[in-house]
């Protein structure tokens, strides 16, 4: 596993979507598999609502699975190794955008950590997060916002994450 592919979570986080899974791939999954059979022996499938409502809802689940496997399959939990003073996933981080005089406090992580942190996050594959990610405090980085403006930050501090 590349560590371009690696999610980092928190542990937290990580049982937090093994639960998620199971309850997906057991107890929802019957569920849905009966509302179905249910729906099925009331008749004409091509106007039967509660059906279509199922399967469509089958679909989801089924697709949330396999999403579910593929980040648990690639998930690393804790952060990857770097200096105190290192921006890295699962850092808190505090920039400076002197252009706006304005501070941002985040944390760098990943989408399911977004979920429920009592912080904003962004990813390491964010624009902002791409630029930070290696700096350490002191440093500034650039990087090009979807209008094509440039932006600069400043890295002011980074912290571990403390959920």
């Amino acid at each position: 596993m590349s560590e371009q592919s690696v999610t980092w979570l928190t542990q937290e986080a990580f049982d937090r979507l093994q639960a998620e899974l199971a309850d997906r791939m057991g107890p929802k999954r019957t569920e849905i598999k009966n509302r179905i059979e249910a729906a099925r022996e009331e008749g004409d499938l091509k106007e039967n609502g509660g059906y279509h409502a199922a399967r469509e809802e089958q679909g989801k689940n089924e697709a949330r699975v396999r999403q579910l496997k593929q980040l648990l399959d690639n998930a690393a939990i804790g952060a990857p190794d770097a200096e105190p003073d290192e921006v890295a996933p699962g850092k808190v981080i505090t920039v400076r955008f002197p252009e706006w005089d304005e501070e941002e406090t985040f944390l760098l992580g990943s989408r399911e950590e977004a979920a429920h942190a009592s912080i904003e996050v962004y990813s390491p594959t964010s624009p902002l997060g791409e630029a930070v990610l290696g700096t350490r405090v002191g440093e500034t980085a650039t990087y090009t916002l979807t209008n094509g403006t440039s932006v600069t930050v400043e890295v002011l501090a980074v912290a571990a994450y403390v959920t």
